[in-house]
């Protein structure tokens, strides 16, 4: 029996020295040999986008039993959405820089990106047969662009290590005794789980699987929930019926927006509502903050930031001959048709026509055309979400502290990003700090007389 009880002893104490592996050196080893057979479920991962997948990834290297449960029919559906354009993996700026682009989440995310930065990102997909680039603009991409061959690889991994998938499962809360529950096509699924990890996503896209459903479950079990916005999000936009219906879908290339002490050059598209793109989505959370304040917010546009003031006055000062307004700008200014709307929209607004002006005067209207934002686009049209899970409500591990032996990952989280690598780093990064976190909760039940 002394024997059997020191076996005993001697096998827990060898879990736990497993448990406690450092976890950052197993996720850059990730040639692991298949399991003859799939251990049971000891983790319940629910959510298959890049948090809950990473998380899965680091239990399973850990030897841990892992299902992971999705509502959506596939893994990894809002994961091929963000890599349809190209997929924006990291971004290659310097880690001090790269932390501060999450504003006031910096101090919360900084353990969980410093332990899988970007450079460890860009190994990780190279060892899944995806080497990666720097484009011009600092974005790391795969050289292939496209998510779907380091989704199809990096589900490969994971079904040889032993990670078990159910799909079509909507995950409702829990029962009276704890288990987890599901609603499936075949009716209501009960799981139970030593360990759960909640990687739901945000309120965007929910078409895509990220409806934000899970608010009401987790606030009903007390969690502190900052409210879910739009983030990197399109404003709306009064336009004139002849401006909408003539620039629609334009997009106004090599500008620059301007907005209190922030700029940003790049691109916007008009929309029928308003106005979205790259370049209004990096400023987008001082907009945002600004109408729910005001009720409106002024944005500045910049045509042509390439000159100054001084080179538009001269070109501006040139004999117009008998061409039109229209033409004029166009040839002198090299203005394509849909910023010369955007100028009439700003006189019209003034209720002075754009051929009145001064020289002087238009050329500072071009490089500061104000477009008056009244709302927010909806969050089903944005690209993420702020708000989310308080962090006060976690503990260092990412575990939920009212609810032990719940973590909670990527973006259901209270913390935004701006496009460019940031929202996927963090989202991977919290998603194998929650794996981690999971391993010593399991090594400390394991613990226990």
């Amino acid at each position: 029996m002394e024997a059997t009880n020191g076996l005993a002893a001697i096998l827990r104490d060898a879990l736990c020295a497993l448990l406690r592996m450092r976890v950052s050196d197993a996720e850059r080893e990730f040639s692991v040999p298949a399991a003859m057979t799939r251990p049971p479920t000891q983790v319940a991962i629910i959510g298959a986008g890049p948090a809950g997948l990473m998380a899965a990834e680091v239990l399973a290297q850990a030897g841990q039993g892992v299902t992971v449960f999705d509502a959506m029919s596939s893994a990894g559906r809002k994961f091929l959405m963000a890599g349809r354009g190209g997929l924006n993996l990291t971004h290659s700026e310097a880690l001090p820089g790269f932390l501060a682009r999450y504003g006031v989440a910096k101090e919360h995310l900084a353990p969980a990106i410093g332990a899988l930065a970007p450079d460890n990102l860009r190994e990780w997909s190279e060892a899944l047969g995806q080497p990666t680039f720097v484009g011009s603009s600092g974005r790391v991409f795969p050289q292939a662009f496209k998510a779907s061959p380091l989704l199809r690889a990096w589900l490969r991994r994971l079904d040889t290590m032993g990670v078990q998938f159910a799909l079509r499962h909507r995950w409702t809360g829990w029962d009276e005794n704890g288990r987890v529950l599901f609603q499936t096509p075949d009716g209501q699924r009960t799981v139970e789980a030593r360990a759960t990890v909640l990687a739901l996503g945000g309120a965007s896209w929910p078409r895509l699987g990220s409806d934000g459903a899970w608010v009401e479950t987790l606030g009903a079990k007390g969690v502190t929930i900052s409210p879910l916005q739009p983030a990197n999000c399109g404003f709306t936009v009064t336009w004139s019926d002849i401006f909408r219906d003539r620039f629609e879908g334009h997009p106004l290339k090599g500008i620059a927006l301007s907005f209190g002490r922030h700029a940003m050059r790049g691109e916007a598209v008009i929309t029928r509502a308003g106005i979205e793109g790259g370049a209004i989505y990096a400023l987008s959370a001082g907009l945002r903050e600004a109408i729910a304040d005001k009720g409106q917010a002024t944005l500045r546009v910049a045509l042509r930031p390439d000159l100054e003031i001084s080179d538009l006055t001269a070109r501006l000062s040139m004999p117009r001959g008998k061409q039109s307004f229209s033409n004029f700008l166009r040839k002198a200014v090299h203005l394509p048709p849909a910023a010369i709307g955007l100028l009439q929209e700003a006189a019209i607004a003034s209720g002075e026509p754009l051929s009145s002006l001064s020289t002087a005067s238009l050329a500072g209207l071009i490089n500061a055309v104000p477009i008056e934002l009244n709302g927010v686009a909806p969050i089903a049209r944005a690209i993420s979400t702020a708000g989310g899970i308080s962090f006060s409500e976690l503990d260092a591990d990412y575990m939920i502290r009212r609810l032990p032996g719940v973590f909670a990952s990527g973006e259901m989280l209270d913390w935004e990003a701006p496009t460019g690598g940031y929202l996927l780093q963090a989202s991977f990064a919290t998603g194998a700090a929650a794996g981690r976190g999971v391993l010593k909760w399991l090594c400390r039940l394991q613990s226990r007389p």
